[in-house]
Parts: C-alpha cells; sequence; structure tokens
C-alpha cells in the first residue's frame, strides 16, 4: 500500500509540474499578445492625430498654394485612406501613402517663403513632426513586441505550447521600398 501512496503522489507531482509550467507559457504568451495589441493602438493613436492635424495644415497651405493643387489632393486623398483603413495592413499603406504626400507638400512649400514664415504653418509643421517621431516609437514598439512574442513561439519549449494554443508567429511592421528613397526637391 506505501509503494502505490508514492507512485500516486510522484504522478501528482509530475502532473502538476506540467501544469504549473503549461500555464506560466499560456500566461506568458497571453501577456505578449497583449502587449502587441496595446503597441498597435498606440499606432493608431498616433496616426489618428496626424490625420486630424492634416485638415489645419492644409486650410494654411490652400492659400499659399494656389498651383499646387496635385499636392493638395495627394494629401486629402491619403487622410481619407488612412481614416478608412479597417486593417492594420490597410492602416499601413494609408499611413505610408500619407507620408510620401506629406513630404511632397513641404518639399513643395519651399517655393513659398511667406508660407514658411507662417506662424500657423511652423507650428502644424512643429506638430506633424513630433507626431512623426511618436509614430516611429510606436512602430519599434510594435516590433520588439513582435520580436518577442515571435521568440517564445518558436524556441523550445514554447514552440510546443504555442502549437497547441494554436499561435501562430506575428508580422513586423517593414518599410517599403518606396519610402526608402529620398525625396526629390525640384526649384
Amino acid at each position: 500500500m506505501d509503494l502505490i501512496w508514492i507512485i500516486g503522489i510522484v504522478i501528482l507531482i509530475i502532473i502538476a509540474f506540467f501544469a504549473i509550467i503549461y500555464w506560466g507559457f499560456y500566461n506568458r504568451i497571453i501577456r505578449t499578445e497583449n502587449r502587441i495589441d496595446n503597441s498597435w493602438a498606440q499606432i493608431d493613436v498616433q496616426l489618428k492625430r496626424r490625420a486630424d492635424l492634416i485638415p489645419n495644415l492644409m486650410e494654411t497651405v490652400k492659400g499659399y498654394m494656389k498651383h499646387e493643387r496635385e499636392v493638395l489632393e495627394n494629401v486629402t486623398k491619403a487622410r481619407s485612406s488612412l481614416m478608412n483603413a479597417k486593417t492594420p495592413q490597410e492602416n499601413i499603406n494609408a499611413d505610408n501613402m500619407l507620408t510620401g504626400a506629406l513630404k511632397s507638400l513641404f518639399a513643395v512649400s519651399e517655393n513659398y517663403p511667406d508660407l514658411k514664415a507662417n506662424q500657423n504653418f511652423l507650428s502644424l509643421q512643429d506638430e506633424l513632426t513630433n507626431t512623426e517621431n511618436k509614430i516611429a516609437y510606436s512602430r519599434q514598439h510594435y516590433n520588439d513586441s513582435v520580436l518577442s512574442y515571435n521568440n517564445i513561439i518558436e524556441t523550445f519549449p514554447g514552440l510546443w505550447f504555442a502549437k497547441r494554443m494554436n499561435r501562430k508567429t506575428k508580422e513586423m511592421l517593414k518599410v517599403p521600398e518606396a519610402s526608402k528613397e529620398l525625396p526629390k526637391v525640384a526649384f
């Protein structure tokens, strides 16, 4: 009878050991997934903030840039795409389009000395620059969170637990090749 009790206790200890490990990995995977969701939410907040600044910038610029209709239309179209994006990928594509349009807008603004000296324009440009920095930081944080998550579910023993939880790797945010090119400024 004593041997049966000892074997039973050993089996219970082994089961408890694996249950604790499974529980720990389950919680770790869930926490890192939540960190990714939070990181994306921070990016989304900054993209919204930037999109909210665009109409004020456009109103300031319109009076000066009567001949630059295409640039203004591109910014408006890109902002609209960003506001209507539903998925993270649509959001990123629209954000890249808006970034390019804003680069063009600021490059064209170099042709208008009065605009460059306008206090409202300078203030809005500064706000957009600060927001761009926050977006870049938020993207970095998102990618760091995805890296942590992917490392957990791609290494042993997390790999084993992730398969049982039906978890797959997540994509990092990447800068499109077109965005890596320097804008051309012509006068």
